[in-house]
């Protein structure tokens, strides 16, 4: 039997052959179609569930993440805001420290100038008078040499 009028040479397929390929690629239709690509489909549908289940999953749990970042960061924030109160608290206690200390220093300087000063003018009292003592007595030996006698009732004064 000649199904087609070509000539193909060995390519040229019989009837028989045909009728064999027809029935296997009706068999392996069937068994594609029939039976592996539900089940193919079957676990297509099962596993995009399951990544879109987890996919809400992982919108949530980053939600979650990102309001606890949120309280974190406002933590953080409070922290350094009290860091800086704290920094601005001690720098001011630092600097009336120091201008306690140094009140308390020119306090000390100006009694140790008073003290000083009031001493240096007892010493130039105590000094000028034996001094002007001393000038009065080599004054009179002066005197005495000058004229040749001495002049014993002035300096007895």
């Amino acid at each position: 039997m000649e199904l087609l009028a070509l000539d193909l040479g060995p390519l040229k397929p019989r009837g028989a052959d045909l009728l064999v390929a027809l029935v296997t690629f009706a068999a392996s239709f069937w068994m594609l179609a029939g039976v592996l690509l539900p089940r193919i489909n079957r676990v297509l549908a099962d596993r995009e569930r399951l990544i879109s289940g987890r996919e809400g999953e992982a919108a949530e749990i980053r939600r979650e993440a990102d309001e606890v970042r949120a309280v974190c960061e406002s933590v953080l924030a409070e922290g350094r805001h009290e860091a800086a109160r704290i920094r601005q608290r001690a720098t001011e206690e630092g600097v009336a420290a120091v201008q306690a200390a140094r009140a308390e220093g020119a306090r000390e300087r100006d009694a140790l100038v008073a003290e000083g000063t009031a001493r240096i003018a007892a010493e130039r009292a105590a000094a000028e008078a034996v001094l002007a003592r001393d000038a009065e007595v080599l004054a009179a030996r002066l005197a005495d040499r000058v004229v040749g006698e001495p002049l014993g009732a002035v300096t007895d004064r």
